[in-house]
């Protein structure tokens, strides 16, 4: 039967909802527990939150008059896209150009170097609020940086790296794994 108290939508857990750190971190197994202190947050996000694509690409083999006779998967990318805005956090600045292109603090000095170096895997962690107050995570082993947007610097407009990544399997095949906990009554 139909619940309209399982409708919600997602907001930022408070003090940020993107975690990122090393490969090999370990991971949070449950919607609740502290995350491990290599976690970065890096910080706020855009208004359009966190879409994750994970759906199929199909293909269908077609018999002498049309008929469908076998649907095949080619393949299942798991992709995150959101919307950095803390320009000034080396955290965020070593997430989209990577941890050896960034020295410095914003006291002493920041230094970014733009080059091809490969993004590196790194494991990250969504945290969000859902309807009266339950909380969800999303817990991704392995996932690199395969695109970040045009970065427009204007008058009347944020910066924002605009920022995808791309999960690939764990060793048990899973790309990311989510948990969900109802708020303690």
């Amino acid at each position: 039967m139909a619940n309209a108290e399982h409708v919600s939508a997602a907001k930022p857990k408070t003090g940020g909802a993107i975690y990122r750190a090393p490969l090999g971190t370990d991971l949070p197994t449950d919607a609740t527990t502290a995350l491990n202190a290599a976690f970065k947050c890096l910080g706020y996000c855009g208004e359009d939150g966190l879409v994750n694509t994970n759906s199929p690409d199909s293909d269908s083999v077609k018999a002498w008059g049309g008929d469908t006779v076998l649907t095949y998967q080619k393949s299942k990318e798991d992709t995150f896209k959101f919307t950095l805005l803390e320009v000034l956090n080396p955290d965020v600045l070593k997430a989209v150009h990577g941890d050896d292109n960034v020295t410095g603090t914003l006291a002493t000095g920041i230094t970014v170097n733009a080059n091809s170096a490969q993004p590196a895997g790194c494991c990250w962690v969504m945290e969000m609020i859902l309807r009266d107050g339950a909380l969800k995570r999303i817990a991704i082993p392995n996932a690199a940086i395969t695109e970040v947007g045009d970065i427009t610097y204007a008058d009347d407009e944020t910066i924002g790296y605009e920022t995808t990544i791309t999960a690939v399997p764990d060793a048990e095949g899973n790309t990311h794994y989510e948990y969900i906990k109802g708020a303690s009554v």
